[in-house]
């Protein structure tokens, strides 16, 4: 009997995933110094292009090049105006779009952010001085202590209360963007709010203490997002997916009505699809580094199952993503069947097996072998005395930068503890 993974998923915008399984983000660091679309960047998304997908969803693309989460994030590095005039611009975009989705019909959807606060100093193009953006002042904290609060100064400068034309250009920067990714033929766009990034700094209580429009009420901190996501639906086509990746895990029983408040705007909205994740800079539970490991936990897989599902009940039409945690075709399986949501996210396991598809799908296949077990990624000893959670996360995203990497350039990918 064909996996319920096999099934087809449309979306309302009326793109049509050919399977539940989707390529998560992923961060490559493969956009070079120039923070631009590289061969070697290119060689990542064919090979994954290749891997029978239902989704592809591209690591970071920022939408200001002054404002980087990491060193080697693509960019946009200017005002887009459209396709007369950009010519060079838009060729090196069509080539990412031809290598993600044109050769093998799986749908590319760029994931597209702001750092805002999470802008590490030495990323960018803004200078190793210069402040960041926030919706408040209010600075990063990756840890308790004297030496936290110091790596935090060295690495993270104090962000600036945006004005409303910093907030103006900045909802302009994401409609060009959306509008560049769709002018070079890619499927949609998910806009990033989650894992601390400026549009989550937004939505949440805890970064966001403006008593303007943008801030006061859970449906004032949605205003930045939405704006963005009407600017985009202005300037791209009507069958061109528009999605939001959501933060679960830093909303308590105190938040829980106010973020499902923000989701009803959302749906309200029209967006195509909802990615639930978590965590941040400060708390990268995305990582899954403090997942409980009870027998319950492991059967079930996901990090983020439970907040999916009351997710689900509240917002039936809403297509759901889930991303985190995510091992075996069997959990996969599970979490669809019990209508928790529709597309299953693969993020670390697609760096390990860019063809894990194909064996999530293959009948042939006892759910034994339908699996991809990782390991810890191995943490040097200094680094475990380091008092932040942080490094544990950074050391994680680098090692899986580092195996798409491998496969990029015809390696042999390593999976960690193994």
């Amino acid at each position: 009997m064909p996996s319920v993974l096999n099934e087809a998923v449309k979306l309302p915008c009326g793109l049509v995933l050919p399977n539940r399984l989707a390529k998560a983000a992923l961060a490559e660091a493969l956009a070079g110094s120039e923070n631009t679309v590289t061969p070697t960047l290119l060689k990542a998304y064919e090979r994954w292009g290749r891997g029978g997908w239902g989704a592809i969803l591209t690591g970071n693309v920022q939408v200001d090049v002054n404002h980087l989460g990491q060193p080697y994030d693509p960019a946009l590095h200017g005002e887009y105006t459209g396709k007369a005039g950009n010519e060079p611009l838009l060729a090196r975009w069509t080539s990412y779009a031809t290598a993600v989705q044109q050769q093998h019909g799986s749908p590319g959807i760029v994931q597209i952010c702001h750092p805002g606060r999470q802008s590490v100093r030495f990323a960018g193009r803004r200078g190793v001085f210069a402040s960041t953006l926030a919706p408040s002042a209010i600075p990063l904290q990756i840890g308790e202590g004297f030496l936290a609060r110091g790596l935090a100064w060295l690495l993270f400068p104090a962000p600036r209360e945006m004005d409303q034309a910093d907030i103006d250009r900045v909802v302009r920067q994401f409609a060009d963007t959306a509008r560049l990714m769709a002018d070079s033929g890619f499927s949609g766009v998910e806009l990033h709010g989650a894992h601390g990034y400026l549009i989550d700094q937004f939505l949440n209580a805890k970064t966001n203490k403006r008593t303007d429009a943008y801030g006061g009420s859970a449906e004032k901190r949605a205003k930045f997002l939405l704006d963005i996501i009407h600017a985009v639906r202005e300037v791209v086509p009507a069958g061109f997916a528009v999605g939001v990746k959501l933060n679960s895990a830093d909303h308590n029983s105190s938040t829980f009505e106010e973020t499902m408040t923000q989701i009803g705007l959302l749906a309200e909205a029209g967006v195509d699809f909802l990615e639930i994740s978590g965590g941040s800079y400060e708390n990268p539970k995305m990582l899954g580094l403090d997942a409980p490991k009870s027998e319950r936990t492991l059967a079930r897989e996901a990090f983020f199952l439970e907040f999916a599902r009351e997710t689900r009940q509240r917002f039936p039409s809403l297509v759901l993503m889930l991303t985190g945690g995510f091992r075996t075709r069997a959990g996969a399986e599970s979490a669809v069947q019990q209508n928790v949501c529709d597309i299953i996210g693969l993020g670390r396991p697609a760096a390990i097996d860019p063809d894990l598809p194909k064996v999530f799908l293959d009948d042939g296949l006892e759910d034994e072998q339908a699996r991809l077990v990782l390991g810890r990624v191995p943490m040097p000893a200094l680094a475990r005395l380091l008092p932040f959670k942080g490094v544990g996360a950074g050391l994680e995203s680098n090692y899986y930068a580092a195996q798409i990497k491998r496969f990029a350039q015809g390696l042999r990918t390593i999976a960690p503890g193994l």
